[in-house]
Parts: structure tokens; C-alpha cells; sequence
């Protein structure tokens, strides 16, 4: 298990990234859902081991990460949210000299775990290709091809479908939820279904602030009979907003759809719906900007 106490970080220009972040992580995938800004990465790169918090601590198991980064670096997989690679190295080459930096200096070895973690991401048959003529979700697989060298126990993917077509998105987390089965997987991401799909457990941050945590089915079972649906004018929101709590808002047949969160009926023309976890994390960062503000 991960765990994390109390992490502060305030970069020199001011900036509060992380404000007490405090979390377990079980085995198995877990989701840490935000939007962009809101300190996700910061987090990522903290555990890590990329950055020092100004303040807290992190646990692996037994490990104390912030004293003993070495030890944590041998047992980490990092794909993060920007992933470079050579462009003109092939896939076979590049995942072969990364197992070399890892310290597989047995030549045996290293191509036995460099050819399997081909065939399980699914890279084998355009191993000899150049990283250049992948396309994005090519590249992502190739991305946790290297992550998993070496059997890691702590998995960190940052934003790792952002950009996908549906079709790679799903080889993708199809990919992570068979990895995910026996280690520590974080999937940092601001993509509500990613966490929907695959994650048993999730927290939500918004402002450097762990905000929500839970199971993402009990988290919307909690919204049982509070959301409500309504097809309006587009020049009657303003209106709804006024007088309800108004959670998200979507364009169906040229039309605005409104979702209110309420715990009794709002009104004339609302209709009682099921919420999923989109109105969870929506309605979770409604509050948090109405506490700010």
C-alpha cells in the first residue's frame, strides 16, 4: 500500500501546488481524478521521487520514499503525462537500451524481457518500426512497454489517454486493467470515464486538495434521487443557474441539457435521472469553488 500524509508542496514562485494531501492507495487501480491545474502531476512527480515536497511524508509498503528515493526508483514504473522519445530508434532498440539503464546488463535476460513486454503491450509485430511512425496510442503502449521493466510494484501513469482515438483508448485501458491486477496502479487523469472504467477506488483533487474519496459505485449511489434533468433555451441559463444548483450543462439536438443537483424536486419540467460519476466529480468541484469564493 501507498501512503501519503499530510504532503505540502509551494513551488519558489509562491505557488501552493499540493496543500496537504493526505491518501492510501490499495493495491490495484486507483484513480486520482482532477482537472488541469489541479495538482495532479505535482503529486505524481512527488512520489515519484522527481520533486521533494516542502512538507509531508510518503510511504511504499515499509519504504520511507522521501529518505530512501533510490530504493522506491527500483520497484517504480513512470509513464508520465509527456513522454519523449527518440523518434528515429526502433521500438526493439530503444526498450532494450531503456532495460540497460534499468540494469539488466545480462544480454539473455534483457531480450527475453524486452521481446515478452513487446508481445504484452502488443508492440511486437512493429518492433522493428522507428518510435517516428507510431501513432499516439502506439506511442502510450510503448510508454508502459518501459514502465514495466523490471516488475515494478508501483505503477504511475500520468494523463495517459488524453489525445486517443476511441479505438486506442480502449486497447489502452484494457492494457492497464491487466496490469493492474497485482500491483499498485495510479492513474492520474481529468477523464471521468477513464476512472468510471477502470478504477475501484478514486479520490478526487481540485486545488491541491484531496476533496472526495471513495469507490467510484458508492460515490454514485450517493446521488440517488438528488440529480435532475432539464432541456432548456440556451438563454435560460442563466436563470437555472440562479435558482439551482446547477452541476453540468451539455448540447443534445441543438438544444442545453442541465443537470441540478437537489434534494427535492426542483421544479416544472425536471425529470428525475440516474447519476453516474460524471455528476459526482462535477458536483465535488461546484462545491469546492463555492467554498473559495
Amino acid at each position: 500500500m501507498l501512503r501519503i500524509d499530510n504532503l505540502t508542496h509551494v513551488y519558489p514562485n509562491g505557488t501552493r501546488a499540493l496543500d496537504g494531501v493526505t491518501l492510501e492507495v490499495p493495491r490495484g487501480m486507483f484513480g486520482l481524478l482532477g482537472p488541469n491545474g489541479a495538482g495532479k502531476s505535482s503529486l505524481m512527480r512527488c512520489i515519484a521521487t522527481l520533486q521533494i515536497p516542502t512538507q509531508g511524508a510518503i510511504r511504499f509498503g515499509d519504504l520511507d520514499v522521501l529518505a530512501s528515493p533510490d530504493a522506491l526508483r527500483r520497484t517504480l514504473g513512470y509513464l508520465p503525462q509527456d513522454f519523449g522519445v527518440y523518434p528515429r530508434v526502433t521500438a526493439l532498440d530503444m526498450l532494450d537500451h531503456l532495460a540497460v539503464l534499468k540494469g539488466f546488463a545480462n544480454g539473455k535476460e534483457r531480450r527475453e524481457t524486452v521481446d515478452a513486454l513487446l508481445h504484452q503491450v502488443n508492440l511486437w509485430d512493429v518492433r522493428k518500426k522507428a518510435l517516428a511512425g507510431f501513432s499516439g496510442g502506439m506511442r502510450q503502449r510503448f510508454g508502459i512497454a518501459q514502465a514495466l521493466i523490471g516488475q515494478p510494484q508501483l505503477i504511475i501513469v500520468d494523463e495517459p489517454t488524453a489525445g486517443l482515438d476511441p479505438e486506442e483508448r480502449n486497447r489502452f485501458l484494457n492494457l492497464l486493467a491487466e496490469i493492474g491486477e497485482n500491483v499498485v496502479v495510479i492513474l492520474s487523469t481529468h477523464i471521468v470515464e477513464d476512472v468510471a472504467d477502470l478504477c475501484p477506488n478514486m479520490a478526487i483533487i481540485a486545488s491541491g486538495r484531496i476533496v472526495k474519496i471513495g469507490a467510484p459505485l458508492q460515490l454514485i449511489a450517493s446521488m440517488n434521487g438528488r440529480v435532475w434533468r432539464k432541456t432548456i433555451a440556451k438563454d435560460e441559463l442563466g436563470a437555472h443557474q440562479r435558482d439551482h444548483e446547477v452541476i453540468a450543462t451539455r448540447l443534445f439536438g441543438g438544444r442545453t441539457v442541465i443537470h441540478v443537483l437537489a434534494d427535492a424536486h426542483p421544479g416544472d419540467g425536471f425529470e428525475p435521472m440516474q447519476g453516474g460519476l460524471e455528476d459526482v466529480y462535477f458536483s465535488t468541484l461546484a462545491g469546492t469553488r463555492r467554498q473559495a469564493a
